[in-house]
């Protein structure tokens, strides 16, 4: 903190560590500085239902293709920059469009961005979105999506793809699997590919194992018994701990 100094210098004191005016000189620059991060705090524009919409909002767009529909869905999800070149520079969703060909689901699917979109809109922690939807079931089943993940409904789907945006754009860490995970679940992967193919002559040319089965914990088709456990190729779950 620098203070200009007005009138012309007639004298000046040394003032010892235990004086009482370096307190107060303490106190005083302490009191500033608390001020003026208060001021900064309060220039930070958070997201809320009152923030004008800018001419232009960068999407992100992500394409849906399931079984039950002969039509691809397009989720298209604008987000707003706050707080533009500074430090306090973030991405937050602002409105949410999805389109298909398919016109059996326009009804349900209008209402249901207009709803993700006003509580886009509303600021906080948006994140509860994707687990209140991922825990739809449809009562007719749910369904295998491409790579072997388990899909309960569309709106499951739908609340995946919300989840990935809001990763990309850091609302959502994403701890993954470690280095050693990593290394585990390849070496795994690695020892029963061979195994298959000293068996049947010839490498598998999916994802995941054709034998594998569903993981409890990641809801894909990716489990496999190695040296007597189950273990999962996608998350590294496994019954042995």
């Amino acid at each position: 903190m620098s203070i200009k100094i007005e009138k012309k210098i007639v004298g000046y004191d040394v003032i010892k560590p235990d004086d009482p005016q370096v307190e107060k000189a303490k106190a005083d620059i302490k009191e500033s500085t608390i001020d003026n991060d208060t001021r900064e705090q309060a220039k930070i524009v958070q997201m809320h239902e009152k923030v004008v919409r800018p001419e232009m909002l960068i999407g992100s767009t992500y394409k849906i293709k399931t079984p039950v529909s002969e039509h691809a869905f397009y989720i298209t999800i604008n987000d707003m920059v706050l707080n533009p070149d500074t430090p306090y520079e973030k991405r937050r969703p602002f409105e949410i469009f999805i389109n298909s060909k398919n016109m059996d689901h326009y009804q349900w699917i209008s209402g249901l961005t207009l709803i993700i979109s006003a509580v886009f809109r509303k600021g906080g922690d948006v994140t509860f979105l994707v687990n209140e939807l991922q825990s739809v079931f449809d009562p007719k089943g749910g369904y295998f999506k491409k790579g072997g993940k388990f899909m309960p409904s569309l709106v499951a789907e739908i609340g995946e793809a919300i989840e990935n945006h809001l990763k990309m754009i850091g609302m959502i860490v994403d701890p993954g699997l470690d280095e050693h995970q990593q290394k585990l679940i390849d070496d795994k992967r690695k020892e029963f590919n061979e195994r298959q193919q000293a068996s049947s002559g010839q490498a598998s040319s999916s994802e995941f194992p054709e034998a594998a089965v569903l993981c409890a914990k990641c809801n894909t088709k990716a489990s496999i018994m190695m040296d007597g456990c189950m273990t999962c190729l996608n998350c590294g779950d496994s019954k042995c701990g």
